[in-house]
């Protein structure tokens, strides 16, 4: 049966985030994640799943200034420094909720920027994060996303996403595979999926077009997550969408699951 996390930078958006844990466990969550918990303090989110009775399954290396646009930044030549000290920084958040894998964004390139000197940078930071969190018993996920939602992206399909990898030489780094962006990108998601399966660490899922709730769009998720189930993913799928509506409300799709 597919276990499902709920992703509390997105779910439950009309609550603050300290209560966004307890509403994912009312709702029949035991597995969250969320993007970035570097605005709060590490024991107050440790605390805050703790009595909710949640696992914290996943979150993100910091990013950068997503108001100023950034969207990672590991690819990034001249955030080399920056980057690094983040990784110390998610190491202390992810030890204090007991977080087994934590997620890396490449960031955005300019429009028609060579990319061997990104690709360079980004995979001796990977080499780097790798190194630090496998001393930490921590899994180190790379996510591609589609360039329609985050223009210029620098990572936007699987197979990039494996060179990085394994250009780094790291034995302890997966794919994060998105649905929502991966559908955009590439599609063929059951057949990718088949083939990449002993290379993914982590999945998540929202429909397409809108990011919106399973339902709402051109993804068969029943069948998806059944196919998923079959082929043997053990792990949790993130629920990393925008509510249409009221969240608990819009959960009708997952009921199935998190009853189980």
């Amino acid at each position: 049966m597919p276990r499902l996390a709920a992703n509390l930078s997105l779910l439950f958006p009309d609550l603050e985030f300290a209560s966004r844990f307890a509403a994912a466990a009312r709702a029949g969550f035991r597995d969250v994640e969320y993007q970035f918990p570097y605005a709060w303090p590490s024991a107050d989110v440790a605390r805050w799943a703790h009595e909710a009775g949640v696992a914290v399954v996943l979150h993100n290396l910091p990013g950068g200034d997503f108001a100023k646009g950034d969207r990672g930044i590991a690819c990034l030549p001249e955030r080399v420094s920056e980057f690094r000290e983040g990784v110390g920084r998610a190491i202390e958040y992810a030890r204090a909720v007991k977080c087994p894998r934590l997620n890396c964004l490449s960031g955005v390139i300019p429009p028609n920027a060579a990319r061997a000197h990104y690709f360079d940078t980004l995979v001796d930071n990977l080499a780097f994060a790798a190194q630090q969190l496998k001393g930490a018993g921590i899994a180190l996920m790379v996510e591609a996303c589609n360039t329609r939602s985050v223009p210029g992206f620098f990572l936007h399909s699987a197979q990039q996403v494996l060179e990085a990898i394994d250009a780094a030489g790291a034995d302890n780094a997966y794919l994060q595979y998105d649905i929502f962006h991966m559908q955009i990108m590439e599609g063929d998601l059951a057949k990718t999926i088949e083939r990449l399966l002993p290379r993914i660490g982590h999945m998540q899922l929202a429909d397409v077009p809108d990011r919106h709730e399973p339902g709402t769009g051109e993804i068969n998720f029943p069948w998806l997550l059944e196919t998923i189930d079959r082929l043997g993913y053990r792990g949790a799928i993130g629920c990393e969408y925008n509510p249409r509506g009221d969240t608990v409300a819009g959960l009708a799709w997952a009921k199935p699951y998190l009853q189980a």
